[in-house]
């Protein structure tokens, strides 16, 4: 069915389209088929027809990059075999720059567009297609036309062979699974295509209708599954008080090893290992993926920053304000499971423990900020080299740990009257429901103060725009809890790199972490380490053994096939492993916090 709120979503998405474009746009009836004749090699083809032209040219255009995951990706790469045919004619079809081809349409109605899409990279945001199934990530499978942003169309699945089954939020027409519809190209760049024989089931949650499909196999046990997300579901759409939507897919990837998810408006691609499911590490590890990517439904997807929609599909889309869109969402991921006593406080805090270590044993904490983290997302974050650890963080980590931060500062300050659930409410009513827009930094930032009851000018300044050191053990205090560091009192010897062994027995160099002896002194990525104090390095995990802070070490190696030696002192290795305990005798105050906080 027709998600309750895609009617607001598409008259803001056209309002805020016309205003931008600086002209009026051409309405057209456009439709898709889209076939599998070699499936087998990875193609899907399409055939796009488009009707009731009036202009002079037609420029058609492929998204370069698509919505959640912050990189171009340069789509049009995997299209050939592009053509074009007016009145039975193939018509010429220039490609004019790298994502777009020009027909001239002048006294022209109607034009058939023919191309293939070469669809062979397994990951939650990009088509692949085998003898098996077809995965359609929209944004890299339909080219639009230029200034039509706005308009809907028709998909016609042909599916391969014994394909019986179409699983997508996109509505069907006249109950054809495999006929759909699109209100516009926002909503069908945000709305997956899942072909095969996927196992389908799901439940409805007050009136939503969850589908839940499975490709791949796997050891899952549907009805634990089905009570499970249900319960994640329900909490979730109690933070903000509604559930924007009457059908509601995940669409699960089950592979040998699979992981990751991408949210879409009324839908998921998640991926998953199929064994995972039969240990209780690998389950509730999936069930904080779906936590994580449901929670999108509304923050990003509907509560998001004002530059994320609508979107502009030819260039990266930039914001300060990922680590709420994603750091928060990531927090919410494991209070959410908590909140449904999917598992305990103690694994909880545990959680939240990693997400300290995570962030305190990169030294690029020491470099970005949690903003700038967010804005070059688009360059580095999807683009790690060696050296990222070294100056970069990650604004699902960070703002994670912020969300944790706020969440107590505002139970604290408000005596338990107010929570971040608070704020997330009020700003998706205020931004998404009355204002039909995305908000600003500052916008945010005074929802999180109405609740703090304070200015929180310096939180910023320290935190989000700054490099001061989290004081965790005031944030944690307001529950009456602590941190303790479980190396505190390690005197152990590390080079501070990471290493790999070849097939040849060869150890490589793969990491230089700053402020280390391997890097004061010189060691370098791809270095072949070959011997310390004339010994022949055979296992690198023992080649520091009785060593101790402070010893000098005669290393050998090769570096670009020519020996190098380096003598290097060793330092302590300074890494920390937090673990959150509770402080002795805590207070009542700290303790109706931590009931709070935890759904005690």
């Amino acid at each position: 069915m027709k998600p309750i709120k895609i009617t607001t979503i598409v008259f803001l998405t056209i309002l805020l389209m016309n205003s931008t474009v600086g002209k009026a746009q051409t309405t057209a009836n456009i439709s898709y088929t889209v076939s599998f004749p070699d499936a087998q090699a990875h193609y899907a083809d399409i055939e796009m027809h488009i009707s009731g032209l009036k202009q002079n040219n037609l420029d058609l255009k492929m998204p370069v990059w698509t919505p959640g995951s912050y990189l171009v990706r340069e789509f049009a790469k995997n299209i050939e075999g592009f053509s074009a045919n007016i009145n039975g004619k193939t018509v010429a079809s220039p490609k004019i720059n790298k994502n777009t081809w020009r027909i001239s349409s002048k006294g022209v109605s109607s034009v058939t567009i023919k191309y293939r899409v070469y669809a062979f990279e397994i990951s939650v945001r990009t088509s692949f297609v085998d003898a098996s199934h077809g995965f359609l990530s929209t944004s890299g499978i339909f080219i639009y036309p230029a200034n039509m942003l706005h308009s809907p169309s028709t998909i016609t699945i042909k599916p391969y062979k014994d394909w019986s089954k179409v699983s997508t939020s996109l509505e069907m027409v006249n109950n054809d699974p495999f006929v759909r519809h699109s209100p516009n190209y926002d909503i069908l760049f945000d709305s997956p295509i899942e072909v095969g024989n996927q196992d389908v089931f799901g439940f409805d949650a007050s009136g939503v209708k969850y589908e839940i499909c499975m490709y791949g196999g796997g050891n899952y046990d549907k009805e634990r599954l089905i009570k499970d997300v249900h319960k994640i579901v329900d909490q979730e759409a109690a933070v903000y008080g509604e559930n924007p939507n009457r059908h509601y897919v995940f669409i699960v990837h089950n592979h040998l090893r699979g992981g990751g998810g991408l949210e879409h408006l009324s839908s998921t691609v998640l991926g998953a290992s199929r064994d995972a499911f039969g240990t209780e590490k690998g389950y509730q590890s999936f069930l904080g993926l779906v936590a994580h990517e449901h929670f999108h439904l509304w923050n990003v997807k509907r509560l998001r920053p004002i530059v994320l929609g609508p979107f502009d599909y030819d260039n990266e889309n930039y914001t300060t304000n990922l680590w709420i869109a994603e750091g928060f969402t990531e927090y919410y991921q494991e209070i959410i499971v908590r909140r449904t006593n999917l598992y305990t406080p103690e694994n909880y805090l545990d959680q939240i423990a990693v997400e300290f270590n995570t962030l305190e044993n990169l030294p690029g904490k020491d470099v970005q900020t949690v903003a700038e983290s967010s804005f070059d997302a688009w360059i580095k974050a999807y683009r790690p080299n060696e050296n990222s650890n070294n100056t970069t963080i990650s604004y699902y980590n960070k703002g994670a740990i912020i969300g944790m931060m706020l969440d107590l500062e505002i139970i604290n300050d408000s005596k338990g009257k107010y929570s971040l659930d608070n704020v997330m409410r009020y700003m998706y009513t205020e931004y998404y429901k009355n204002k039909k827009r995305g908000y600003t930094d500052a916008e945010f930032k005074k929802g999180f103060e109405m609740f703090a009851g304070k200015k929180l000018d310096d939180f910023y300044k320290n935190y989000v725009n700054g490099l001061t050191p989290i004081d965790y053990n005031k944030y944690l205090g307001y529950a009456g809890y602590k941190i303790t560091d479980e190396l505190a009192n390690s005197n152990d010897a590390t080079l501070g790199i990471a290493t790999a062994t070849t097939a040849a027995k060869k150890v490589i160099v793969t990491a230089v972490t700053r402020g280390t002896a391997g890097y004061i002194d010189g060691i370098n990525i791809n270095d072949e380490l070959t011997a310390i104090d004339g010994n022949p390095i055979t296992d690198a995990s023992t080649m520091l053994n009785d060593k101790k802070p402070g010893d000098k070490l005669a290393i050998s190696l090769i570096r670009d096939g020519l020996p190098v030696n380096l003598t290097v002192t060793l330092l302590r290795n300074t890494r920390v492993k937090y673990k959150i305990v509770p402080v002795d005798n805590a207070t009542p105050a700290q303790l109706a916090v931590r009931k709070k906080w935890l759904s005690l």
